[in-house]
């Protein structure tokens, strides 16, 4: 599983012009889920992120989690996070799972982190034409990949 992580004072998801989700301070998460990954995958980022403290505290210092500011998750499907853009100039998506793999994984994502978060996780819709506003705090942008955790 591939992430993308802004911390936002605000994002929503728009799908025909009507707004799907919105979220106010909080974690705006781009994920991708490609052919190989297991609900190990989702457990190890769910953790990760729910537990990544880029927020700040009373001294100015990201030492809090998303959780510790009660800050809310919005969570966007994103398969173009697998491009493979070596050959050419027009990106292959391979890499990228199926939408059998995928939306089992996407939902657990999303249930799991709503559970450590305490608080249902926003979404768009799995498969849809999106568009995603943001305003981004910081900016704070972290990449993640499970298949990298070192």
């Amino acid at each position: 599983m591939r992430v993308v992580i802004q911390r936002v004072n605000s994002a929503s998801v728009s799908i025909s012009g009507h707004e799907k989700s919105s979220i106010k301070s909080g974690l705006l998460i781009l994920l991708g889920v490609e052919e190989r990954d297991t609900q190990e995958d989702v457990d190890w980022l769910v953790h990760k992120i729910a537990n990544l403290r880029i927020f700040d505290d009373e001294a100015g210092v990201m030492n809090r989690s998303v959780f510790d500011v009660q800050g809310e998750v919005l969570v966007v499907s994103q398969f173009t996070l697998f491009a493979s853009y070596k050959k050419g100039n027009r990106p292959s998506w391979l890499r990228a799972a199926r939408h059998e793999i995928s939306i089992p994984l996407y939902e657990s994502f999303c249930k799991s982190m709503g559970k450590i978060i305490g608080k249902p996780v926003e979404t768009g819709e799995f498969g849809a034409y999106m568009q995603v506003k943001l305003e981004n705090d910081g900016p704070v942008t972290i990449c993640m990949d499970t298949k990298n955790k070192e």
